[in-house]
């Protein structure tokens, strides 16, 4: 691990289900923190979040379409 880049290890890697099939996402804690308290702001689970944002991600990669959701988020509340 001490070769690893920096940047590499700080990304928090997860696991969730979008339309029936498991796929991982790596964000910056920073990024999965606005999106957990957004989702409770919405009153989804989130899961649901992360489906509605895959949904309408469209050629989006999803990892960015998470990280521009957050930024909408954090900027919309601030």
């Amino acid at each position: 691990m001490a070769d690893m880049p920096k940047r590499t290890r700080l990304l928090e890697k997860r696991s969730v289900s979008i339309a029936g099939h498991r796929t991982s996402v790596a964000l910056e804690p920073e990024f999965w923190a606005i999106l957990k308290c957004e989702a409770a702001r919405q009153r989804l689970t989130f899961a649901a979040l992360v489906a509605a944002i895959d949904r309408d991600r469209g050629a989006r990669p999803l990892a960015s379409a998470l990280r521009l959701h957050a930024l909408a988020a954090a900027q919309a509340n601030s």
